[in-house]
């Protein structure tokens, strides 16, 4: 009987209409958010077809970047979203967040700001506090690894370039990209921003060390100070 209930709930939708179907017909991009995710769960429950239940938890979360940073428990919060269910959403969600950042070479190349960006778009956006990264660059500007320096502020990391540049020395590289986020999704300098890349431009060349940009991170969009002649 239940599982009449939730074929029923599906069959409601014409068959063209239907998110398997559509994605068939139109390919993965036409389809709205909530479809997809209702591809993932193939059925619904009593109260909700696959489709409507999907719109349930979309909406609950506000989005698909809240959505992301959900816990299962959290998940499982929304009425009809079972121990199953969440995890099939956590997983396709992890899958996303790793393509986006995955390359075929293990060590990526930076050339401008906007290969940063790809690199770190997605981690950022998972942030929900201030978070403070530097990249440690080799001779020929590949990544040698992402170090998650401070978080919470920079009020509260007067030891940050002290830290960024341990690291690097640490490790040999021979140039650095700092980075950070600011959680309100505007990535307009502060003066503090600015007066931070200054110091840390100053140190590193003491140090020898290459610092080759500060770039800050924001609801999809960011700055490079080094494009706008701040360092």
């Amino acid at each position: 009987m239940k599982q009449q209930t939730w074929v029923s709930a599906m069959r409601e939708l014409p068959p063209e209409e239907r998110p398997r179907e559509r994605l068939k017909r139109l390919g993965p991009e036409a389809l709205r958010d909530a479809e997809l995710i209702a591809v993932l769960f193939r059925t619904g429950t009593r109260e909700y077809g696959a489709v409507a239940l999907a719109d349930k938890v979309v909406g609950h979360f506000g989005g698909l970047r809240r959505l992301g940073q959900a816990s299962l428990e959290e998940l499982q919060q929304v009425k009809g979203l079972g121990g199953v269910k969440a995890i099939e959403i956590k997983a396709a969600l992890e899958l996303g967040k790793r393509l986006a950042v995955h390359t075929e070479n293990q060590r990526p190349r930076i050339k401008s700001a906007e290969d940063v960006v790809r690199l770190l778009m997605v981690p950022f956006k998972e942030c929900e506090t201030e978070q403070f990264k530097c990249l440690l660059l080799n001779a020929k500007n590949e990544v040698q690894r992402v170090v998650d320096v401070a978080s919470g502020g920079l009020d509260a990391t007067l030891a940050m370039p002290r830290d960024v540049f341990r690291m690097a020395i640490r490790d040999g590289a021979g140039g650095v990209i700092v980075c950070h986020n600011h959680p309100s999704g505007d990535p307009e300098p502060s003066r503090e921003d600015v007066d931070l890349t200054k110091r840390l431009s100053q140190a590193a060349d003491i140090l020898g060390l290459r610092m080759l940009d500060h770039i800050v991170f924001g609801d999809g969009r960011f700055v490079s100070l080094k494009e706008r002649g701040l360092m």
